[in-house]
């Protein structure tokens, strides 16, 4: 328990410290009119109290990833402590900032928009593209992963509960999609942060009154995972992406900058609500450290092949009881439900400013809503029909939201640039995370999967080489930046 304790008084003095430090490299201006009282819509554009849009970025972002990535990450022991708290603060949250405070700074532009003025019109196309198939994978992945939890709490439905829910759901994503911010979004989702945070909480305190033994960084060092054999490059960082950085973030933070009212709240919406983030992947980590390396699957009566739901749910109820465990795993529930209905309306409001097509008529909102949520329904059946659906797009959606940071890393590193700042900030983390998803590709067999013959050392190599010629690249462009 030591180095989870160490772990959380260090994200916490990273928000106060770090994170003042990184306001004051973006320099907020407190007299600058923000987009939200610039020209509020009624839809999207929408003046929120400070609370409610800091619990809805944080409900956003949230997603399954602090939590089932938490659990997966954890198999590779204390490793998942140092790349949790180092991700978080030097990548996570500086990434989830400086996107959120640049979607302000350009009237609420989307992702897209953003990387295309700083990397140019040909990323930005085919970053449009990108983002939208990401977010589509997001809403399939987000229906099916609470719809097997919901399942299990519905066993009276029968055998096809988990098709039940996912329909449930699925109207649920359309209706919230579809409605302005401030009619679903702004009034429940607080209350399923207040669930989430609850649940975390309350884990931890039985965690704490337990007191086991587990893995430490001081004693058992760094571990690769013991039971899947995968190294820590680059499984861990793909792994626990939502928990220390996610390219997701970086299209949940412009419906946000779309709601803040003064530039001096961005630091503790969106730097605060990545750090907050981290906190409850560091309580899941450390609780599955115990489940698999400190007896805790004993305690409970559960073998050690459970999948994270099925430890969420085993975790839960054995520790909370009923009532707190059907509580808890609301919250579980809740997270990725919200991150999916704000990942398609994400993708819609990037279509729209693509083609300039007005969101305050209800009409004009469903020409996008439709096909979106048909290639949904797509990639949502495969997910079904295939005994290894869920897995398939979960690898991809995986290597896809870390190559997504990249690119937002690289444009804010530009911006950062040419307005004179240290860039460093951004730079450092750009080149690890190109070097993750370059190295990913070959690793995870993405690419030997469409038969293309790679190795690990082969993938860790070409990884290497990759990050290296995009600061060769970076360091000839900054040349030829200074000199204009």
């Amino acid at each position: 328990m030591i180095t989870f304790s160490i772990a959380i008084v260090l994200l916490v003095c990273g928000y106060l410290f770090y994170g003042k430090y990184i306001e004051k490299v973006f320099a907020p201006d407190y007299s600058r009119v923000t987009p939200a009282l610039a020209h509020p819509d009624g839809v999207d554009y929408m003046p929120l109290p400070v609370w409610k849009v800091f619990m809805i970025q944080f409900l956003n972002i949230a997603g399954t990833g602090p939590i089932f990535g938490a659990i997966m990450g954890a198999k590779f022991g204390p490793s998942a402590y140092l790349w949790i708290v180092l991700g978080c603060i030097f990548a996570g949250a500086v990434h989830d900032y400086l996107s959120g405070m640049l979607s302000i700074r350009h009237d609420g532009a989307g992702l897209p928009e953003i990387i295309g003025k700083y990397l140019g019109q040909r990323t930005k196309k085919v970053m449009l593209v990108f983002t939208v198939f990401l977010m589509v994978m997001v809403g399939a992945v987000f229906v099916y992963s609470p719809a097997l939890i919901l399942g299990s709490l519905t066993p009276f439905l029968g055998g096809d509960s988990v098709y039940i829910w996912c329909g449930i759901i699925f109207v649920y994503y359309l209706i919230a999609t579809m409605l302005p911010i401030d009619k679903i979004i702004g009034k429940i989702y607080p209350v399923f942060a207040i669930a989430i945070i609850f649940m975390a909480v309350a884990l931890c305190v039985v965690l704490v009154g337990k007191c086991p033994s587990l893995p430490e960084l001081y004693t058992d060092g760094v571990m690769s995972d013991a039971f899947n054999g995968k190294t820590i490059f680059p499984a861990l960082f793909i792994t626990i992406a939502c928990g220390a950085i996610s390219g997701f973030h970086a299209t949940q933070s412009p419906l946000m900058a779309r709601c803040l009212t003064n530039e001096k709240l961005g630091r503790p919406v969106f730097y605060g609500s990545m750090i907050t983030e981290g906190i409850v992947a560091l309580i899941w980590a450390t609780i599955s450290m115990y489940f698999f390396y400190g007896g805790g699957a004993a305690d409970l009566g559960q073998p050690l092949t459970l999948q994270a739901p099925e430890v969420v749910t085993a975790v839960s109820e054995g520790w909370l009881g009923t009532f707190g465990g059907i509580l808890a795993l609301l919250g579980v529930v809740a997270a990725p439900i919200t991150s999916g209905d704000t990942a398609l309306r994400s993708a819609r409001l990037i279509v729209a400013e693509f083609v300039h097509l007005d969101q305050k008529p209800i009409a004009k909102r469903l020409y996008i809503c439709v096909p979106m949520f048909l290639a949904t329904m797509a990639l949502l059946w495969f997910n079904i029909a295939n005994p290894d659906g869920f897995g398939v797009i979960w690898s991809y959606f995986g290597w896809a939201n870390q190559t997504l940071s990249v690119f937002t890393l690289w444009a804010i590193t530009v911006y950062l640039v040419r307005n004179k700042r240290n860039y460093m900030v951004s730079l450092l983390p750009a080149i690890l995370m190109t070097g993750v998803s370059a190295s990913y590709l070959l690793v995870a067999h993405l690419l030997p999967a469409m038969g293309i013959a790679a190795g690990e050392w082969s993938g860790h190599v070409i990884g290497l080489i990759v990050a290296v010629v995009a600061m060769v690249l970076f360091a000839v462009w900054r040349k030829s930046e200074a000199k204009n």
